[in-house]
């Protein structure tokens, strides 16, 4: 049994952690840093709470501490926790910048800690259908995938963070972070990027719309997208090749039931209706054909079932520090490309 420390009680840590935690074999949820608040305690009435990291740092049995706390938080508070002999899972981004990210790797592989950051949108259950269609070739070669990861906000949020002027705010480090960890594993590291980051309400002072195309070889494209103003979604993923196209409407379930608390008991926990699911489309014979793809038991407590193994000495880490910090990368590509307007090369 592995002792785990939640730092952050906001959605973050509430909602796509604790729950996530509490729910997976083999690992106990000890103790939440929670600022302010009864709520931790009232739905955690056998979980220690605490007011600040240091309290949480200080109860020895805590092997692995998560940080589920504003984006700029996340180098300073990491560290800490490695300095302090933890394992570390970072909530994405990784940091506010490549440098404090590489600073983090280092330091967990001096001090011979496990550091990686929370990626659980590849455990969505749709994700892992597109991932079996593009290993199996089953579109032939892949020319262009597309992701779209969109909401309708059109007046910002009060009291929100994340649309201030703070170093880590606005759309494309909290959504782009999962856009990007899809491609990469779907096709690895692209050739070069180009981004257009940029302001589309009135009233916003941070970046609440991108579009980023990742570039490979072959003409193959990599586009990814979000927008505060969707009021009309549009797909969450396409897949075109030469063999055929695959459209994906709507999201996987996990985290809006996440968000509302509905925790099925018994089962997985991304099982989407049949109307839900993808529709792959070929032409065979000259005759289209179209049938539904069923999306795979997509299910969260995956990931911290392979932290917990990773720690154990069982398994390989999904989410490796190189992976995280080739997101990292791309991050930084994108405003590069944005604030530049032009294509940044890998190899700059």
């Amino acid at each position: 049994m592995i002792d785990v420390g939640v730092i952050g009680f906001g959605l973050a840590g509430r909602a796509f952690h604790a729950q996530v935690i509490h729910a997976t074999p083999g690992l106990r949820l000890a103790a939440i840093v929670q600022r302010n608040g009864t709520e931790a305690a009232e739905k955690y009435p056998n979980v220690r709470v605490v007011r600040n990291a240091e309290e949480l740092l200080a109860i020895l049995e805590i092997r692995l501490v998560i940080i589920a706390t504003p984006n700029d938080t996340h180098a300073p508070l990491a560290r800490m926790c490695i300095e302090a002999g933890r394992d570390v899972v970072v909530d994405k981004p990784f940091a506010t910048t490549l440098e404090e990210a590489r600073e983090l790797v280092e330091l967990a592989r001096r001090r011979g800690r496990l550091i990686t950051v929370y990626q659980n949108r590849r455990y969505d259950g749709d994700f892992q259908a597109m991932r079996q269609l593009v290993s199996e070739g089953t579109l032939g070669r892949i020319v262009r995938f597309e992701t779209n990861y969109d909401r309708f906000r059109p007046e910002l949020k009060a009291g929100a963070w994340r649309e201030r002027r703070v170093p880590g705010a606005g759309i494309l480090f909290d959504l782009a972070p999962h856009l990007i960890d899809h491609a990469l594993v779907l096709f690895g590291l692209p050739e070069a990027v180009t981004a257009d980051v940029r302001v589309e309400r009135a009233t916003a002072v941070v970046d609440d719309a991108f579009d980023v195309m990742l570039h490979y070889p072959a003409g193959m494209r990599a586009v990814l997208r979000s927008t505060m103003l969707a009021a009309a979604q549009r797909p969450r993923f396409v897949l075109q090749g030469t063999g055929g196209a695959f459209f994906k409407q709507s999201f996987d379930p996990q985290e809006i039931n996440l968000r509302r608390g509905f925790i099925p008991e018994n089962g997985p926990w991304g099982v989407e209706p049949v109307e839900n699911w993808g529709v792959l489309t070929t032409v065979e014979e000259g005759v289209e054909v179209r049938r539904s793809i069923p999306s795979a038991t997509g299910d969260y407590r995956d990931y911290y079932a392979n932290v917990r193994d990773a720690i154990l000495g069982k398994a390989q880490l999904a989410v490796t520090p190189d992976h995280a910090l080739n997101v990292m990368r791309v991050l930084e590509m994108a405003q590069k490309s944005s604030s530049e307007r032009r294509t940044i090369s890998w190899e700059e």
